[in-house]
């Protein structure tokens, strides 16, 4: 379905954001914006816990991002957390709670997929140029390098160090003298410096600076005249003027000068440390800025969805190649197994679960690559912590479950709710699997499922168990399986009849 009116929201770990816009010739033109200046990475405890106070700020600002987007649909609305909820411990307990308060689904976004949007927006919001950019993006809890052309990003990485954790672990008490700031300088440079080579291999011709900190320090210079000959952006001699006034005034909020907005204030210094470690590190003379970064490639990457042109049925197919999975197994397999789940709901499955089930078809043999022996949980392994462009983490985790669950037993995927849909795909998945064990295009019978009370039931001709023994042995431990689930697995053996 495609939509007029789209929204994306960002839950940054210094704000969160939301962006709602209208769709005209697949360009997004932005209606509103708000801001609500949480700093949830301030909340994270020693221990990666995130805190009540920092909850109960972001569940706040939620509920009016919520009211805001009432009347819209889901399809409509993106929503994706970045680092904080990447590494708070507790933040799948939180998830529920912040669901709830939104009244749409929340995306844990991996650090390459963050960066992948960023470049998305940050290059749509720029001329068309023929040349190789690199975006960099400060937020509140990871730094993102991206060196691409025109909307397609080539290299992509996430550091974890962001303008609200370095200035916690710097400038605890706001504090600023020389010393702090060159400490927070050189342990930025040292993340940084895992990364120069690769970037600086591959070049690029103009740098860019996306979101808060970057459009921050970009004002204070140019609004100062810090830049030589009025430049505008950043730019290395000015970001050196800044530091010394910084260490001058011996905080940000003695630094009096325009440019530097008050919810900005608390965070500028760990931003301006960063900056300056990447101009250093990078051996960048000026960064100009761009206003488009995660939120906007958040709607353009919706958009793509809309008209499919999904970036996950990319990194799919990407991922078919890189571990060579054999293709016509893999659409016998599918085919049976989408068959089945069409059966399951009556001719009408969501979309959703169609998706994903296709998904883990293409990808359940992925695993083989590495080992025939368990391959399932290598493959599960696999789509748990690789990179993959346009999944969110949960994504990825549903993802691997089924794939992990489409042989062996059941047990291990215990963790999954009762009446959570992923149990229809894994069934659909196993039966497809085991229809077409021989791996060839021989006919299978005239099979038919349906749901019964409390599981499922599989209708297969009679004369063709008795013809193929070693199947019909496979369906009897299928029953097994799925008996210590408390889920029927009933095979009903019917008298031949004409294969439809």
């Amino acid at each position: 379905m495609i939509y007029e009116t789209v929204a994306a929201v960002d839950l940054g770990s210094n704000s969160f954001r939301l962006q709602v816009g209208r769709v005209v010739d697949n360009q997004i033109y932005t209606l509103d914006s708000m801001k609500e200046p949480v700093r949830l990475a301030s909340g994270l405890m020693p221990d990666k816990r995130l805190d009540a106070p920092a909850q109960a700020r972001a569940l706040d600002a939620l509920r009016r991002f919520g009211e805001r987007l009432g009347g819209l649909d889901k399809g409509a609305v993106r929503v994706v957390a970045t680092n904080t909820l990447r590494v708070a411990k507790n933040a799948y307990e939180f998830l529920p709670l912040a669901e709830e308060a939104l009244g749409f689904p929340i995306e844990i976004i991996a650090g390459r997929e963050e960066a992948r949007l960023i470049y998305i927006g940050a290059s749509h919001s720029l001329p068309s140029a023929a040349h190789k950019r690199l975006i960099i993006d400060i937020g509140g809890g990871s730094t993102e390098f991206i060196i691409g052309k025109r909307h397609e990003p080539q290299l992509m990485e996430s550091l974890y160090m962001g303008c609200v954790s370095y200035t916690m672990r710097f400038f605890p008490d706001r504090r600023i003298d020389r010393k702090r700031l060159r400490e927070a300088q050189v342990a930025a440079a040292k993340e940084i410096e895992l990364i120069a080579a690769d970037y600086q291999r591959l070049g690029w011709k103009e740098a860019i600076g996306s979101s808060g900190s970057a459009r921050a320090i970009a004002d204070v210079l140019e609004l100062n005249g810090l830049n030589p000959n009025n430049e505008s952006g950043i730019t290395r001699v000015g970001l050196e003027k800044l530091c010394n006034l910084l260490i001058k005034a011996g905080s940000a909020e003695a630094l009096d000068l325009p440019g530097v907005k008050g919810d900005r204030l608390p965070v500028f210094p760990g931003g301006v440390a960063i900056m300056s470690a990447i101009f250093e590190e990078l051996d960048l003379e000026r960064m100009s800025y761009a206003d488009g970064a995660l939120r906007l490639g958040v709607l353009y990457d919706l958009l793509g969805r809309f008209h499919h042109h999904d970036m996950r049925d990319s990194t799919v197919a990407q991922f078919r190649r890189r571990y060579q999975v054999e293709g016509d197994q893999v659409e016998r397999v599918e085919a049976t197994a989408l068959s089945a789940l069409t059966q399951l709901f009556d001719g009408a499955p969501s979309e959703a679960d169609a998706l994903f089930l296709s998904w883990a078809c293409r990808l359940h043999e992925i695993g083989i690559s590495v080992a025939h022996n368990a391959y399932h949980k290598h493959g599960a392994y696999i789509l748990t912590y690789a990179d993959m462009p346009g999944f969110s983490k949960k994504d990825q985790a549903r993802l691997a479950m089924v794939v992990l669950g489409h042989r062996g037993k059941l047990e291990k995927l215990g963790a999954i709710p009762a009446l959570d849909s992923a149990w229809d795909l894994i069934f659909c998945l196993r039966l497809a699997v085991l229809l077409h064990r021989t791996r060839d295009d021989r006919a299978i019978p005239a099979w038919r499922v349906s749901r019964s009370e409390n599981g499922y039931v599989i209708e297969v001709p009679a004369d063709w168990l008795a013809a193929n023994p070693w199947t019909a042995a496979a369906f009897g431990e299928e029953a097994g399986v799925w008996k210590p689930l408390g889920r029927d697995y009933i095979l009903h053996s019917k008298p031949t009849r004409k294969i439809a």
